[in-house]
């Protein structure tokens, strides 16, 4: 799946030198994934429920996001193909989302790496299960309009999603699915 997010804000007032809470305008971002395997490709979208980012004197300096999993779609497919796809993934195999609706990222450290680039490291959270990632991110802040984008690459074996994996079980041969997603 490929996580590149672009996240649009709405900025809380105070003083430019005093830490920001901007909220995420939840009907205009984006989060996309694109999942590989043997044999393609699928890709596809989902929302974010909610979710903000701290800045202190306009430098990214925390955040945390809330996605909406029973939200997720597919876009390269059609009718029959994509209804089905989007159950399986919204399926115990997958993302179990009657048990987990939601999924999380909780920013706990930033590195800025100067013109508005940042390393990332949060905890993110999926099926229940919460491992500490690292990401590239971009905030540009212009007056009071804030947006991000991301590129994550997660390993879904780490969240207890093993459908296809090859990790997991033995000669799936073209039906295997690679662990790694892009968001």
């Amino acid at each position: 799946m490929l996580f590149l997010t672009a996240f649009a804000f709405a900025a809380q007032a105070g003083n430019p030198g005093d830490e920001t809470v901007v909220k995420v305008k939840a009907n205009q971002s984006t989060v996309l994934w694109t999942a590989r395997k043997v044999t393609g490709q699928h890709n596809g979208s989902i929302n974010i429920k909610d979710g903000s980012l701290t800045l202190k004197k306009g430098k990214l300096t925390g955040g945390s996001f809330t996605i909406d999993m029973p939200s997720i779609t597919v876009l390269d497919l059609q009718d029959k193909g994509k209804a089905s796809l989007e159950g399986h993934l919204k399926s115990d195999d997958f993302f179990g989302v009657d048990a987990h609706p939601t999924a999380t990222l909780v920013v706990k450290n930033v590195k800025s790496k100067g013109d508005g680039l940042y390393d990332v490291t949060g905890d993110f959270t999926i099926k229940g299960v919460t491992n500490t990632i690292t990401f590239p991110a971009q905030v540009t802040v212009n007056g009071k309009e804030v947006t991000a984008t991301a590129d994550l690459k997660i390993d879904r074996s780490q969240y207890n999603v093993k459908y296809g994996s090859g990790k997991f079980f033995e000669n799936l041969g073209d039906k295997a699915i690679y662990d790694e997603f892009d968001l």
